[in-house]
């Protein structure tokens, strides 16, 4: 009986990979068979993701320079290392020279796109960071990033008409039940409003999970790449679970790196248009994280270009791996590691493109 389930689970994935390879869109029974694969399935899982970046996305890499210019944050997630009441932070705040330099610093290193990125911070007010957005447009030849939570739909908008590219909001899980635990003073309703709001006022839209969660199944994490696709997002961060000492989940286990990675894969395979990263938090489980995400369907990396004054602050989990990376050497480092993958490193903005008349 046993070797008969087997042989099944074999059929469903194998089926389950034919039809990712030929274009079919996954239901959720395919994308969790392809979740579950098994070690020998993995490495088809992985090449086969490749494969479709390849022919989807191309070989080049795109670099976003993130600058986490806040960590005070009105939210109380319970996963997360500056939740409200964790009262152990040093908090800081960047003042808009200091958020404006950093970009300069960005721009002499060749980036093409900057992410500002901090907690849910409402000190900086919707006027502030459109000015922001509206100065670093008129100085720099730069895409702009967002992300800083949940706003009101003015905020997106007049950030959007200040000139901002795109807005990254990870649902972090697509299930209703676990996001209403790990974010109490959330629901999942008003982040995926947030979402369509930003795809409404035409952002190039960016979501995410996290991959180990305590309560977490395939089925959720099928559920989560499903909602992405259904949500028609540009770019997609898949990385590990990581719990933080400060935190109510402080004595969970980390995600899995294999997991983690089947997601990446599999999430390329129902979005082969948009832009996967080879996210901070996988690079923190493994120092071969980059390559084995770069491997897996990823073409895009984001150096941290925060100040190295408060680098160390900004800790939504601990160890992050970019805290004492320096931006030149983290240069240096990407280049070897490009040249090592004969993946080019792209020198455009990096705008996610679509076939025409064609969603995700």
């Amino acid at each position: 009986m046993l070797e008969n389930g087997a042989k099944l689970l074999m059929h469903n994935f194998a089926s389950a990979l034919a039809k990712a390879k030929a274009g079919t869109i996954l239901d959720r029974q395919a994308i969790g068979a392809l979740l579950a694969a098994g070690p020998e399935e993995s490495q088809e899982l992985f090449n086969a993701a490749n494969q479709i970046r390849h022919d989807h996305v191309g070989d080049k890499v795109h670099l976003r320079a993130i600058i986490e210019f806040s960590n005070y944050c009105r939210k109380n997630c319970l996963y997360c290392g500056l939740r409200r009441d964790n009262h152990s932070i040093q908090r800081y705040r960047l003042t808009e020279r200091e958020i404006l330099n950093a970009v300069k610093t960005a721009r002499e290193l060749g980036f093409r796109t900057v992410v500002l990125q901090s907690g849910e911070d409402l000190y900086y007010d919707a006027p502030t960071i459109a000015r922001l957005v509206e100065t670093i447009k008129k100085r720099h030849d730069l895409a702009v990033t967002l992300s800083l939570g949940e706003r009101g739909r003015d905020d997106y908008r007049d950030w959007r008409e200040a000139g901002a590219d795109r807005y990254l909001l990870k649902q972090e899980t697509a299930d209703e039940h676990l996001f209403s635990i790990i974010k109490p003073d959330g629901s999942l309703q008003q982040r995926v409003q947030c979402l369509r709001w930003l795809k409404d006022l035409g952002y190039q839209t960016g979501s995410g999970n996290m991959v180990g969660l305590p309560g977490q199944s395939l089925a959720t994490l099928a559920e989560d790449i499903s909602l992405m696709r259904e949500l028609d997002v540009e770019m997609a961060g898949i990385g590990p679970f990581l719990p933080h000492h400060a935190t109510p989940l402080k004595a969970a286990a980390s995600g899995d790196l294999v997991l983690t990675l089947k997601t990446l894969a599999v999430t390329r395979l129902c979005l082969p248009q948009a832009h996967l990263p080879a996210t901070t938090s996988l690079c923190t489980l493994t120092p071969d994280g980059r390559k084995l995400a770069l491997n897996c369907g990823a073409n895009v990396i984001m150096p941290n270009l925060t100040p190295a004054g408060v680098r160390d602050k900004y800790l939504i989990y601990p160890q992050k791996a970019d805290i004492i990376e320096q931006p030149e050497a983290a240069l240096k480092s990407i280049q070897a590691l490009l040249a090592e993958l004969s993946r080019p490193l792209a020198q455009d903005y990096g705008h996610a493109k679509k076939t025409p008349g064609r969603s995700f």
